[in-house]
């Protein structure tokens, strides 16, 4: 069963003593490689590079997930594949003896999902899953997502007719190419804003981070309206970094902008730690140039 969601273990070149007390041990990040659903991989160079970078910088335990693709492995497949992972993961607080090294060093009261593109679109609805089946023992502290892969049948925001044209085409390819029994771009999956449960987003604090020369910027910044308008009971912020382009930090980790990117999502990772850093009125929008 363990190869339907293959694990990748992190750390950072600093971390506590074995069986530290809970305090001196590390956030668990449960991480989800983007690609479409359909290419790359927690084991391919570019991951193995981000992965490093990111909890060299952050200082948590990283697993990354490997989830099946489509379209041999169509959705919901992966989305199953990735909840499986985190349960996994977080059951090493009960018992779970699989992997000694998470009991040893992770601090299983703050489990964190992230991703990128599809990868966020993953870490998502993952969270969706934590909030309506409430397992006690799957403590999510955050979510973040890095120019997150939604979509819909219909423009919105600021997304100019040209920016849709370009995007529409290439998931009215995509989508259904990755999810054949989709409903079709409005579908929850894809479309936070058509999900009527999405008041029930399993955790309380949200990063975005989008770039200002991606077609789905604007995607991120409505994720933002369309949770804060569902009634959920938690903080988002969205931080768009000008001039960069998809996923930009994923290629560039050594970039000006990718570095500080990941310095923000290091103290992210760790806010139970400094609360005031990420206390809500700082939560809002935020740009870097």
């Amino acid at each position: 069963m363990l190869r339907l969601h293959q694990k990748l273990m992190y750390q950072p070149d600093f971390i506590c003593q074995k069986n530290a007390n809970p305090g001196q041990k590390l956030p668990l990040l449960v991480y989800f490689h983007g690609g479409g659903f359909i290419v790359e991989s927690a084991f391919s160079p570019l991951y193995h590079q981000h992965l490093n970078a990111l909890v060299a910088e952050a200082n948590v335990v990283a697993v990354s997930v490997e989830y099946r693709l489509a379209p041999e492995h169509p959705l919901p497949i992966a989305y199953e594949d990735s909840w499986l992972a985190l349960k996994w993961a977080a059951s090493h607080s009960i018992g779970n003896d699989d992997e000694e090294w998470i009991k040893d060093y992770a601090d299983l009261d703050h489990v964190y999902l992230g991703g990128d593109s599809a990868g966020a679109n993953i870490a998502h609805n993952v969270a969706m899953r934590v909030g309506s089946e409430k397992v006690e023992w799957i403590n999510l502290n955050g979510v973040f997502l890095n120019c997150p892969f939604f979509g819909g049948k219909d423009p919105m925001g600021n997304e100019s007719l040209t920016t849709y044209a370009f995007q529409k085409n290439f998931l009215d390819k995509l989508w259904p190419f990755a999810c054949p029994n989709t409903t079709g771009l409005d579908d929850p999956l894809i479309n936070p804003d058509m999900d009527p449960n999405l008041s029930c987003f399993g955790s309380k604090k949200v990063l975005v981070y989008v770039a200002e020369k991606d077609v789905v910027r604007e995607r991120g910044f409505y994720y933002k309206e369309v949770l804060e308008k569902s009634g959920w009971n938690g903080d988002v912020e969205v931080v768009e970094v000008k001039k960069e382009k998809h996923i930009f930090s994923v290629f560039y980790p050594k970039s000006d902008n990718g570095i500080a990117m990941l310095k923000r999502v290091g103290s992210f990772l760790n806010q139970h730690k400094a609360n005031d850093m990420f206390d809500s009125k700082n939560f809002g929008l935020a740009s870097f140039e």
